[in-house]
């Protein structure tokens, strides 16, 4: 289905690379809303949990009272979930922390090492126009996927694009970098183009 209107995507705001994520969206057109508090969730056509410290958002949104609201607003609405979001996303994360368990993946929080081994890679995907820019800032690594999830990019032999159904999780920042793909197949995902 198609959207003839620009849809309503809400972007986690409490701590993180959320201003990135709303240019890139506004770019293609996209309608945005910082989400700080519950009633913030109501209307949205889709949900954005972006980098940052995954503890620092977890106490974040216990403070706020949304911890419980985004669990099930990820359930129903398509969601992207970049770094810190994928972490937050993540049916099981190394060390052990509290997600949503919203995507059966395994990932290992800081896998790639501090923030001085970060790196800027670009790598063949499954989306279209060659290779993808892929900011990694002390990444998880995805160390497991499970039934039903789609590796749409790798870096060496770890997955760090994958989808299943309306859930899309990136280990790296695409909010940083100047293409736009990532963001454009989520709206697509939404029936917007």
């Amino acid at each position: 289905m198609t959207m003839t209107t620009a849809p309503l995507i809400g972007v986690l705001a409490l701590q993180g690379a959320s201003d990135a994520h709303c240019r890139m969206l506004e770019q293609l057109g996209a309608r945005v809303r910082n989400v700080r508090r519950p009633a913030d969730l109501d209307g949205l056509d889709g949900l954005i949990l972006p980098g940052g410290e995954s503890t620092a958002m977890l106490r974040l949104m216990d403070r706020e009272g949304l911890f419980e609201p985004l669990r099930s607003a990820v359930q129903s609405l398509p969601c992207l979930g970049t770094c810190a979001g994928t972490i937050l996303l993540a049916e099981t994360v190394e060390p052990v922390q509290p997600s949503f368990a919203a995507l059966p993946i395994t990932v290992t929080r800081n896998a790639y090492g501090r923030q001085n081994d970060s790196a800027i890679l670009n790598a063949q995907t499954a989306l279209d126009g060659g290779p993808l820019e892929m900011v990694f800032i002390r990444a998880p690594r995805i160390d497991a996927v499970g039934e039903g999830v789609t590796v749409l990019a790798r870096r060496g032999d770890d997955p760090v694009l994958v989808q299943k159904g309306h859930t899309l999780a990136c280990t790296f920042h695409p909010e940083l970098g100047s293409d736009p793909r990532v963001h454009a197949y989520f709206l697509a995902q939404i029936g917007y183009q």
